[in-house]
């Protein structure tokens, strides 16, 4: 399989589930403290993940807990969060721009900052009060939700706690590897049918809707320069519906959370106006070990990616064109 490193791609989902101990004590030290509000803040990739666990925090918990597009708060502001707020961002290298910008604004107000930073000694690890170090693609959103569950637990919500997490940590990493291994020559056709579209409409919903946002800008936008739009499944049928025609190319991510239905009626629909379509369905990939009623916690967005990471190394072959090479982004000052 392409750009496909098993026994990494294992150890790097069981490294993130390891980080928990460390995750649960400063989710409890500022618990203790107590808090107002909780912000997911982010820009780009972490934005569209902030937007994942918001949802699924909204799902599940009455904590008041919020989406910060870092670029919007340097500018607009919040003064909804305040000094007794918690902010929990991401970051990679630990120099995103407006991020560390939208920081610097926060450490003014006093908030307390949480990150999970990638690259030590970076100016967003020394600006956070609680820093988590692990450079694993692919695991933000693990982490992410990692706290959240922490919150909820804490909260008196997820009573379930341990005994979910005991489960992902036997089943999770080599239940990813054989639903990436099943995707493969899905992928490959995929990528086949689709390398050269002229648009391609990707919708989603609940804690997929993130996901599908991320991968239609951060992934055919910016690493493979394919023009695509996400959609939540919800506002497609108020508006998008009207351009799709026989062959426009949509392809529908369908999750098991408390939106899917959302999605299925967009499934429903798509039969009937358009013959260029794609339905992909987490349901599609059993995960063995893993209980039916925690599959919409995690798996969802999770087994996505496991799909679409297969779609992108056929199309970065095909196309010939490397993922990691950008014309503009982070090339000059813009």
């Amino acid at each position: 399989m392409l750009k496909f490193n098993e026994t990494k791609q294992i150890e790097d989902i069981k490294g993130a589930l390891a980080l928990r101990p460390q995750v649960e004590k400063m989710v409890d030290e500022v618990w203790e403290k107590g808090f107002d509000s909780i912000y997911y803040l982010g820009i780009g990739g972490t934005y569209a993940s902030a937007m994942q666990a918001v949802t699924y925090i909204n799902g599940k918990s009455n904590l008041p807990v919020y989406v910060q597009h870092a670029a919007e708060y340097y500018t607009t502001g919040n003064r909804r969060l305040t000094k007794d707020s918690i902010v929990i961002l991401s970051s990679v290298t630990g120099t995103t721009q407006e991020v560390v910008k939208a920081v610097e604004e926060i450490k003014t107000v006093g908030a307390t900052l949480i990150g999970f930073i990638d690259a030590k000694g970076s100016i967003l690890a020394e600006k956070c009060d609680y820093v988590v170090t692990y450079p694993a693609p692919g695991t933000e959103q693990i982490k992410f939700f990692m706290l959240a569950d922490r919150l909820m637990k804490n909260n008196g919500e997820f009573d379930e706690y341990e005994e979910y997490y005991q489960e992902l940590e036997e089943n999770l990493p080599v239940g990813l590897v054989k639903a990436e291994k099943k995707a493969d020559d899905f992928g490959l056709k995929f990528a086949q049918a689709h390398r050269h579209d002229d648009m391609h409409y990707f919708i989603g919903a609940g804690n997929q809707w993130g996901a599908v946002y991320s991968y239609a800008m951060c992934y055919w936008e910016e690493q493979s320069w394919l023009p695509s739009k996400s959609i939540h499944a919800a506002e497609f049928l108020h508006g998008t519906l009207e351009i799709v025609e026989e062959t426009t190319a949509v392809t529908l991510f369908i999750g098991e959370d408390e939106q899917r239905p959302l999605s299925e009626r967009v499934a429903n629909l798509l039969p009937r106006i358009c013959a260029n379509y794609t339905i992909i369905d987490s349901k599609d990939y059993p995960v063995a070990g893993i209980s039916e009623k925690y599959r919409g916690r995690v798996l969802s967005f999770l087994l996505m990616h496991c799909v679409t990471q297969r779609i992108d190394a056929h199309v970065e072959q095909l196309n010939c064109h490397p993922l990691d090479i950008r014309r503009y982004y982070r090339q000059f000052d813009y």
